[in-house]
This record gives C-alpha cells, sequence and structure tokens, in this order.
C-alpha cells in the first residue's frame, strides 16, 4: 500500500429542508387552518479516528464528502425527514486543519475520537408555527440553512513510542528490522527510506512498544531540504528518540559532525521536540577492529559532550541491540507509571505534548502561506492576453 501522510480534501454539510405552506383541508372541516410542517435537519460531517487505517491514501482518489440534505416539511403537520450524517473514517494521528483561515480544527488521537467538521444547516419552519390569534391564515414560513462547505487538510503523524533519528545511511531501517517484523527497504546508499515505517518491538507476553523509522536527516531538513519538513513531523508523537550514529561512514565523514547536525536541525524545527529524552545509539561497531571500537566511541561521546544514555550496537548482527530495546521499554514503562501516579508528571508530558504540536502547526501554516503566496503571485502575473494565440499558416 502506497504510503500517503497529507491530503487535501472537501467537505459539505447537508442543507436543511424548508419548511411547507399548507392549510387543511378535509370535508365538514372548513377553515382547517395552518398546518406547514417543518422541514428536516441537513446532515452533518465527522470524522472518527480508526486505528485499521496507517495511511491517507483513500482521499487521493475521493476528495469530496457531503453529507445529505435535509427533506422539506409537508402538509398535515408532517416534519421532512432530517438528512444522514456522513462518518468519515481516518488514521489516528490525523491533524485536520482549515485551509482558508489555516485553524486547527482537532487532532484525532484516539481510537473512535469523534470530530465534528461541517455543521448540517438548520431546518424551516412551516407555517404552523405562525399562527396567531390576530393571523389565522400564516403565509410565512422559513427556508433551511445552508450547510457548512469547508476545505480540509490532513495530515498524518505516526503514533509511536520511540523515533529513530539520523542521517541517511546510519543504519535506522537495519536496526527496525533487527528488533521488530518491519521490513523497510535495506541498501547501501543514502534515501533508502522514502516513507515512514513502523514496527512493533515485542519482549514478551503484554510487552511491548511501537518504533518509528523516518528518512534520514540532511543539513537544512528543518528549511525543507531534502525529506525532513515533510517527515520530522512524524516525531512529534514519540516520547523517546535514539540518535542513531555511524561510527564508519562509507564516505569516511566525521561522525561528530554529522551528530551535531541533527541536533540543530532537530532544534530549528522544534524546540520543544529537541527537549525530548533523546539516547545516543552507536551504530555499525562491527565495522571497526575490536581494538578500535571503544576509543572511537570515547571520542564521539566527547567531542558532543554527551551525558545521557550511550548504546553500542551492530544492528545488522543485532550485538547489543536486546540491551537497547529492554532499557527502553523499561524507561517507557517507567514513564507511563510517573504519569498514572504523579499529577504534576503527566501535566508536564501533556505540556510537552501542547508545545510540540504548536511547533508542528506553526511549520504547517508557515508552509501553507508561502504557498498561499506563491500561487498568487503566479495568478497575479496571468493577463487576458495569455490565451492569445497567434496561428501562422505555413503554405
Amino acid at each position: 500500500m502506497q504510503f500517503l501522510d497529507e491530503a487535501s480534501i472537501i467537505v459539505e454539510a447537508g442543507n436543511g429542508g424548508n419548511g411547507c405552506l399548507s392549510f387543511r383541508r378535509e370535508k365538514y372541516v372548513p377553515k382547517g387552518g395552518p398546518d406547514g410542517g417543518d422541514g428536516g435537519h441537513g446532515g452533518s460531517v465527522y470524522l472518527i479516528g480508526d486505528d485499521a487505517l496507517n495511511t491517507l491514501i483513500d482521499f487521493k482518489f475521493q476528495r469530496f464528502y457531503k453529507a445529505q440534505n435535509g427533506q422539506g416539511g409537508m402538509g398535515r403537520q408532517m416534519s421532512g425527514r432530517a438528512g444522514e450524517d456522513l462518518h468519515v473514517k481516518v488514521p489516528v494521528g490525523t491533524t485536520v486543519i482549515d485551509e482558508d483561515t489555516l485553524e486547527v480544527i482537532a487532532d484525532v488521537t484516539e481510537i473512535g475520537q469523534v470530530v465534528l467538521v461541517g455543521q448540517g444547516g438548520r431546518r424551516g419552519l412551516g407555517n404552523i408555527h405562525f399562527k396567531s390569534s390576530t393571523n389565522r391564515a400564516p403565509r410565512r414560513t422559513t427556508t433551511g440553512t445552508e450547510g457548512d462547505r469547508r476545505n480540509l487538510r490532513l495530515e498524518m503523524k505516526v503514533m509511536a513510542d520511540v523515533g529513530l533519528l539520523g542521517m541517511p545511511n546510519a543504519g535506522k531501517s537495519t536496526l527496525i528490522r533487527s528488533v521488530s517484523a518491519a521490513k523497510p527497504k535495506v541498501a547501501n546508499y543514502p534515501f533508502t527510506t522514502l516513507v515512514p515505517n513502523l514496527g512493533v518491538v515485542k519482549l514478551g507476553m503484554h510487552e511491548h512498544f511501537v518504533m518509528a523509522d523516518v528518512p534520514g536527516l540532511i543539513e537544512g531538513a528543518s528549511d525543507g531540504a531534502g525529506l525532513g519538513l515533510r517527515f520530522l513531523k512524524h516525531l512529534t508523537r514519540t516520547r523517546l528518540l535514539f540518535h542513531v550514529v555511524d561510527v564508519a561512514p562509507f564516505d569516511e565523514s566525521d561522525p561528530v559532525e554529522a551528530a551535531k547536525a541533527i541536533v540543530h536541525e532537530l532544534g530549528q524545527f522544534s524546540p520543544a521536540l529537541s527537549e525530548r529524552p533523546r539516547w545516543l545509539v552507536l551504530n555499525k561497531f562491527d565495522l571497526l577492529p575490536e581494538d578500535e571500537r571503544e576509543a572511537r566511541a570515547q571520542k564521539i561521546i566527547q567531542a558532543l559532550n554527551w551525558e545521557g544514555p550511550v548504546f553500542r550496537i551492530s544492528a545488522i548482527s543485532s550485538d547489543g541491540t536486546d540491551k537497547l530495546v529492554q532499557a527502553a521499554y523499561r524507561w517507557l514503562t517507567e514513564q507511563r507509571r510517573l504519569e498514572h501516579e504523579d499529577e504534576e508528571a503527566l501535566t508536564r508530558e501533556q505540556e510537552m505534548r501542547r508545545r510540540m504540536e504548536e511547533e508542528s502547526v506553526a511549520r504547517t501554516e508557515a508552509r501553507l502561506g508561502r504557498r498561499r503566496k506563491r500561487d498568487d503571485e503566479d495568478d497575479e502575473d496571468f493577463d487576458d492576453d495569455d490565451y492569445d494565440v497567434e496561428v501562422e499558416y505555413a503554405p
């Protein structure tokens, strides 16, 4: 299945039905009076979080979603049928943005979460509502109102506990293949990974967590270089980051400079995300002679002034990976326990997620704003004469 994490759709709620103008007409009942019924309310459009979906590919082929209109009122005080609501399933982790106002409407983060994105029109009133002691035969009704119509942008962020961060060809895909059942493409060249991959790391019965592998970053990723900006957003849902560093790069580049570049891009994209707990994972130790491994590790750690956890692994042979995932599972379990028992810890986590989401949305709004400005400038360059074409016929 093709991975698609951004889509634009149009939703239109149903219009309300009009009220009915009618008078009672029965044999032996003179001057029966008004009996026009009300129209039905228009159907609304809702989005529902569904864990069975992991891509927005369906919205590439169907972009217009409309709820049912309300039925008009009828005589004999019969109201019209209300329009059926339309429920559209979206992946959990989808952010809904109004493309016209750049307002974030909702963030679908839970299975079964229901979000109203298009309010149905109100029903019109029949003439029965306007009778009075001085107006026995009212000819007044009201029409139903129009339903909302919105241009929406859907942006999906994968839901994972641990995110893999690193330069292209650092071994992130090999690591997720080694510790989970995920099978992303692995090859000996940069940018092998073009879309995020999710893998469930199972350690035992009811002991597991989700790991996300996103495309590698390059310098300038926070400003849109490479695949950076589009996929950095997927890391905003994670609790823990593994900073994977290639200790023996095939191009003989400096691992320290590469690691510093990643840290810089992370901070530029989201200061809150850069504050997330991050573990240093030194990969590809099997490519170094045994007597040089520890010296290389210490050199990198000292150059980075690293004070956090450090793990030395070889993802391709699975050396050290078990220790890494066991430590990650214990850390995640402890964090969830703290948030459950300590209200302050829960508040800190919620505040962190709020900040990351605001920063991610600000990036999205800026990108959409630049795109809109560019489109407006293109429109200004358009001239009616652009349609004029001179045709010369050669003899």
